[in-house]
């Protein structure tokens, strides 16, 4: 589990030096992210899904992508040194975070 957290650290820091749009100010604050991050889809995300389950299914699941950004966006008001810009860059964040958090449990945990 530290292993994880650790990996969505670096993936954290990795998207946002690849994203203009999204700032972290250091590890610290990257480890603090991943934190929250972790725990807004551990216990935020079931919530909201079930409570949008209609919208959700509606569209085939792509409304999910909106609570992931949601998600980016309430860890950007929370942590201090994390900021994103604007929706836009905060979806793109959800999408580059999860894609390089993939490769990176892939590479390093199998």
């Amino acid at each position: 589990m530290l292993m994880r957290w650790l990996i969505m650290a670096v993936a954290v820091l990795l998207s946002a030096y690849a994203l203009p749009g999204v700032s972290v100010a250091g590890f610290g604050t990257a480890i603090l992210v991943a934190l929250v991050l972790g725990l807004a889809n551990a216990v935020l995300k079931p919530l909201l899904i079930l409570i949008t389950l209609p919208i959700t299914l509606l569209t085939l699941g792509l409304f999910i992508l909106v609570i992931n950004t949601s998600l980016v966006m309430l860890a950007s008001a929370l942590v201090s040194g994390f900021t994103v810009r604007n929706f836009w860059w905060a979806f793109l964040f959800s999408v580059v975070l999860s894609a390089i958090g993939y490769v990176l449990e892939t590479l390093i945990l199998k």
